[in-house]
């Protein structure tokens, strides 16, 4: 498909089970965390990648789980789809917005978001995540 963005999302995790949302500057969505593959990377790599540069984070790409392909209306992109490899990856450490992320917030699986969603988080990612955390451990 030619209007397929293919991206790696991360489903990330603090210590409360809380879930990060991210907006980029001029855009109203919030989504998960994560980027476009680049040619030659391995979905996990760019996630990696696209985790240090957005919010200055260092992950062990051996400990992001893959939770799934999952594909969604573009947010940003009119007519596009995102085809995104979502990975889950628990996170200890402080983030901090930076590159093209204008603002980000911590979302607790009990609570509604206010703010406007992209397709894919508030289908698809938002539901699994809810599933995940009342999940038996």
């Amino acid at each position: 498909m030619a209007n397929t963005i293919r991206i790696a999302a991360a489903l990330l995790l603090d210590s409360q089970g809380r879930t990060l949302l991210v907006r980029k500057r001029g855009t109203q969505a919030f989504m998960q965390p994560g980027g476009k593959i680049d040619a030659g990377e391995t979905p996990v790599q760019a996630l990696a990648r696209e985790l240090h540069e957005e919010l200055g984070l260092q992950i062990d790409p051996a400990k992001a789980v893959r939770l799934g392909q999952f594909s969604a209306p573009a947010a940003n992109e009119p007519g596009f789809e995102v085809q995104a490899e979502l990975f889950r990856v628990d996170c200890a450490a402080s983030v901090m917005p930076a590159a093209e992320i204008e603002e980000i917030t911590w979302l607790a699986a009990d609570q509604t978001p206010e703010m406007p969603l992209a397709p894919l988080t508030r289908d698809l990612i938002l539901p699994l995540y809810r599933q995940l955390l009342s999940a038996p451990h």
